[in-house]
């Protein structure tokens, strides 16, 4: 970029020494990602352009931050099949070296990966995707040597190299890395144990009937996965076995559900009963227990019943009592015509009774 002195705003510009126009260039090396709603990406397409010189750094000063004006820029390569969380976590300790740091990643072609190491299960394209979709990768370097050269980090500006510190023998070498680490610029980072890309496909390949049934049922056929025809149909039956097992586990599991349910309502029903005929009892013997209110009504209507058939007596104080007020009491001579003495004694019987009734009065 052009360099103007201090007079240019009268539109002169005075032309320096290289020496003083290459102390005053400025960085201008790729930032770092800052967001990641973009895919990273390909060296190719955006390669570094800065022609500020690049000096070289040690580890001390780059965990220090320095230089300030630009970010240290990292490498990490590898091949990165079937690309997994120890991949990953190798990226992350690589991103996270230093407090500013641009982290580049080397993924090998088919050729060379075929070459030195064996066949893939993902081809080229499919792993350079993946690592562009890592959320620490800032840029990655498509079909990257086998061996670091002097060339390959002065062209990409490679201030360290990131990687396992256990010897990577290949290629005719012990390690691979061994003139990176005499140069100063190899920074070690932790495997994750317990995943690797050979862990995987030993899962695979010791279960494959199990992926093999799985993937016939999902609608390959027996030529896309190299199965033979008496494979293939004892495959087929399998599947047909583990469905019966599954609809009877199915209808095993729903009539458990069924009872229990039932059970549960059932629980429900006689304990409702048994509250219904608590308050039943409850009410029948309030009703018509031995101090209930049907003994009490039953009383008093017998009492109201007594009273309306019994008749009403005089009191006391009646001067009339026992003679009917209409009539007039008739003399004791008088003889009742209407019906006369049957006989002697009966006549007799009458006038004494009439005697006494006199001597009452009297």
């Amino acid at each position: 970029m052009p360099v103007r002195a201090a007079g240019a705003e009268s539109g002169t510009s005075i032309p320096k020494s290289p020496s003083e126009a290459m102390e005053e260039l400025e960085h201008t090396c790729p930032q770092p990602r800052l967001t990641l709603t973009a895919p990273a990406p390909f060296a190719d397409e955006t390669s570094c352009q800065c022609q500020a010189p690049h000096e070289k750094l040690t580890i001390a000063q780059a965990r220090l931050g320095t230089p300030a004006d630009r970010p240290v820029r990292v490498y990490a390569d590898g091949i990165f099949d079937l690309f997994h969380a120890g991949h990953a976590r190798a990226l992350m300790q690589a991103k996270t070296l230093f407090p500013n740091s641009y982290l580049l990643v080397g993924v090998c072609s088919d050729d060379l990966t075929h070459k030195f190491k064996g066949f893939t299960v993902m081809n080229e394209t499919e792993r350079y995707e993946a690592l562009r979709h890592c959320r620490y990768v800032d840029e990655v370097i498509r079909d990257a040597p086998w061996t670091l050269t002097p060339e390959f980090l002065e062209k990409h500006k490679i201030d360290f190299v990131a990687h396992d510190d256990i010897p990577y023998s290949s290629a005719g070498s012990d390690d691979v890395y061994k003139h990176i680490k005499e140069a100063g610029m190899f920074v070690p980072t932790q495997r994750t144990e317990g995943i690797s890309t050979s862990d995987i496909i030993t899962r695979i390949v010791r279960d494959y009937d199990v992926y093999a049934r799985r993937n016939l049922q999902r609608g390959y056929t027996a030529k896309e996965l190299n199965v033979s025809f008496i494979n293939e149909k004892k495959y087929r039956f399998q599947n047909q076995v583990d469905r019966m097992k599954e609809k009877v586990k199915n209808v095993e599991e729903k009539s458990k559900e069924f009872v229990y349910k039932v059970e549960e309502k059932s629980h429900d029903l006689i304990q409702k009963w048994e509250e219904k005929s608590r308050e039943f009892i409850g009410n029948f013997l309030e009703l018509f227990g031995p101090d209930g209110a049907w003994k009490q009504m039953f009383q008093e209507r017998s009492g109201r019943m007594l009273q309306a058939f019994s008749p009403r007596q005089s009191p006391n104080s009646s001067p009339t009592r026992g003679r009917s007020p209409s009539r007039s009491p008739s003399p004791p001579w008088v003889i009742n015509k209407t019906s006369p003495p049957s006989s002697p004694k009966a006549a007799s019987a009458s006038l004494s009774s009439m005697s006494e009734g006199d001597e009452d009065e009297k």
